[in-house]
């Protein structure tokens, strides 16, 4: 029978390593958004236009490159401000809820399943406006990511009580 407790540990450990790995992304991910909202936020229209033409000229002759030059040229002041201004607030939000999640603070485990979740939607609605196998991926990893939140909220929470 210790073969079966050896096999539940061992897939406690395996959800958990995927948990810690889902955390350290969403952190990873916020920082990124941070740093590119506020660069979004300082550099102007016509610079971010001429970064994007220069970086895509040199190594993404392909689809992404494509639409990232469409989109720069097609950036106007609202939008970039908009752009930066949600970027910047994602990235914040993402960095707060991972780090207290890491620092194993039980409130950020609810609070991130509902900020993410919220985002879901927000990816949902927008695939079945535009769809991209990128947003569905990220779409997927996110869901991934809340169920996994979930399980170690709920591990957590029964050995801070004691069970």
């Amino acid at each position: 029978m210790s073969g079966g407790a050896d096999s539940s540990t061992k897939h406690e450990k395996l959800f958990h390593r995927f948990f810690e790995i889902g955390i350290w992304l969403k952190g990873i991910d916020g920082l990124l958004e941070v740093l590119g909202g506020i660069l979004f936020l300082i550099v102007s229209p016509v610079a971010l236009n001429y970064y994007v033409l220069v970086f895509t000229q040199r190594d993404l002759h392909n689809w992404l490159g494509d639409k990232l030059d469409h989109w720069a040229a097609n950036l106007h002041h609202g939008s970039k401000l908009i752009g930066g201004a949600y970027l910047l607030g994602n990235g914040v939000v993402k960095v707060f809820l991972a780090a207290g999640i890491l620092r194993d603070k039980l409130w950020c485990y609810p609070a991130a399943i509902v900020v993410i979740g919220l985002f879901i939607c927000l990816q949902i609605a927008r695939l079945f406006l535009h769809f991209s196998i990128p947003m569905l991926t990220g779409t997927v990893i996110d869901i991934a990511i809340v169920l996994l939140i979930w399980r170690e909220y709920r591990h957590v929470k029964s050995n801070a009580s004691g069970h």
